[in-house]
């Protein structure tokens, strides 16, 4: 009898261990885009040598941490536009009075844009969560014109304009802006514009299972990626320390902690647009 149990308890043991295995081979591949051309570095991919990335919100360069990092790593200089302090955002968790919440943030973006070697960074006093409807779009596209001739990039980084990587309404108009400079950008003197623009992008599948209606709509809305690099774990990881007002937000968001989540989300996808 002792016996019989224990062949029927190492075969229930078999089938949760085999269950479980599918179970995270399913969930791996929620986070896989098939087709997509992997990549050890972007930037090296392009030949790109000076990038610029252009971003709504302090943490949005979250998404691009491993792009960043192997740039700063190939010899690129990295430049960052943050259009917003992000005043307007949910502390997760809560550390300090929201009338200053802005200036925190702003000095959180400043300081991971540091540790992740970014040379140029400018946080805008653009006003957080009203982009779309407080600041005319041909100006803040003039604006980020401007930025281009400060600091000359020929690789540009931002958000798909139709989705924004999570639905959010700064993340699709800074991107419909940083696409508008870019492709009417008119060199009038030895700088001609960027070559490349990157749009950074969701894993589908991930966003369609477990995303919910806003995932839906990210998934709908963003065309199929080009290219995938490595993610860089340690820099987000940091990054989220850094960033100590939203430091619980993957957890808050999907429900795991954040070191799980990169453990399978360990890539970045992108969808590249030549330009010139």
């Amino acid at each position: 009898m002792l016996k019989l149990l224990g062949r029927v308890g190492a075969v229930i043991g078999g089938i949760a261990l085999l269950a479980s295995m599918v179970g995270v081979i399913w969930l791996d591949s929620l986070f896989e885009e098939p087709g997509v051309k992997h990549v050890s570095s972007l930037t090296q991919e392009l030949g790109a040598k000076r990038v610029m990335a252009i971003f709504a919100h302090p943490d949005d360069e979250q998404l691009v941490a491993g792009l960043i990092v192997q740039a700063v790593e190939d010899g690129a200089e990295v430049g960052m536009i943050t259009a917003t302090r992000g005043e307007a955002g949910t502390q997760m968790p809560k550390i300090v009075h929201q009338p200053h919440l802005g200036t925190v943030r702003a000095a959180e973006a400043l300081k991971n844009s540091y540790a992740l070697g970014i040379a140029a960074h400018e946080v805008w006093p653009m006003p957080d969560g009203a982009l779309e409807r407080d600041v005319p779009f041909l100006s803040l596209a003039a604006e980020i014109t401007k930025a281009f001739h400060r600091f000359e990039p020929d690789l540009v980084v931002t958000f798909w304009p139709e989705s924004g990587a999570t639905g959010h309404r700064d993340h699709m108009r800074i991107g419909l802006a940083a696409q508008h400079a870019v492709r009417q950008f008119d060199g009038i003197h030895v700088y001609q514009g960027p070559s490349n623009i990157a749009y950074t992008l969701m894993p589908r599948g991930i966003m369609q299972s477990l995303g919910g209606e806003r995932g839906d709509f990210v998934a709908e809305n963003q065309p199929d990626p080009t290219h995938s690099m490595p993610s860089n774990a340690d820099a987000k990881l940091r990054g989220w320390a850094i960033h100590e007002s939203q430091s619980d937000y993957v957890a808050a968001t999907y429900q795991v902690p954040a070191n799980v989540l990169y453990s399978f989300f360990d890539k970045e996808f992108y969808f590249v647009e030549e330009v010139r």
